[in-house]
């Protein structure tokens, strides 16, 4: 006795066909018909072409969600630094960005690309991160030719590119990047300032200082508190000396 199972599957098995195979096999029948519509196979064509990019896009999200969960936290080598050499801020090198994130990304059909299109106003750079199944998203961002430092003109616009590829692959991707652990190599941590005993001290000097030397500190410093306490001797030295030509110099000059 046959099974009515078995025998349902095998009567629906020619039936299922996916929404895409369907919609080229029309294609193809009004391909071979002589007298076929013209303007019927164009709007076949296209109906074709946003099916398969809207299984590219699910393709792509469904990648996406499941890489988000993988995504490296990078670390934050780099600094911003004053005139000082004072740690004002810190970010993830461009270099440590996209060697932690190449193998993720390859594993899920991934690639970041990016662009530097001719742009005016600056220095363009679009990222772009495109999926094994044909979806690609793009951002772009315009920045001015970093002149900071003492770069030449090419290191300049290299040092934009630099910033514009960390910018938009975060955008893209969205990762994370943290500060380096204590114990970590290159680890730079945060500046210890003077003690309040030590703040006391510079403060007592810079009371008997100009107007104008109370005013270069403070632009340079801050407060006595904010003074790092690696840089205490020199700045009491500086301050003795100020505090010292004050009260020698004749009344009414600074």
């Amino acid at each position: 006795m046959s099974n009515p199972a078995v025998i349902d599957k095998a009567v629906r098995a020619p039936a299922v066909q996916t929404e895409s195979a369907t919609i080229m096999a029309i294609i193809q029948q009004v391909a071979t018909n002589p007298a076929a519509d013209i303007d019927k196979m164009e709007r076949l064509m296209l109906m074709h072409q946003q099916h398969q990019d809207r299984l590219a896009k699910q393709a792509f999200d469904a990648a996406m969600a499941e890489m988000q969960k993988k995504l490296p936290v990078i670390r934050e080598r780099g600094a911003i630094r004053d005139k000082f050499k004072n740690v004002q801020s810190t970010y993830a090198l461009w270099e440590d960005i996209n060697e932690e994130l190449k193998p993720v990304l390859a594993k899920y059909g991934f690639a970041l690309s990016f662009r530097i299109p001719r742009n005016p106003g600056g220095v363009e750079v679009e990222g772009v991160l495109s999926h094994r199944d044909g979806h690609r998203e793009t951002t772009s961002i315009l920045l001015p030719v970093d002149a900071t430092g003492s770069k030449n003109a090419v290191q300049s616009v290299a040092s934009s590119v630099s910033y514009g590829k960390r910018y938009t692959a975060g955008a893209l991707l969205n990762f994370t990047t943290t500060g380096e652990d204590d114990d970590a190599q290159g680890t730079e941590p945060a500046p210890k300032l003077v003690t309040d005993i030590q703040a006391r001290q510079l403060q007592a000097l810079l009371d008997k200082c100009s107007d104008k030397a109370k005013t270069t500190f403070a632009a340079f410093n801050g407060t006595p508190a904010d003074v790092e306490k690696a840089a205490f001797d020199q700045v009491l030295a500086m301050l003795t000396k100020s505090a010292a030509l004050n009260t020698t110099q004749p009344e009414g000059n600074d």
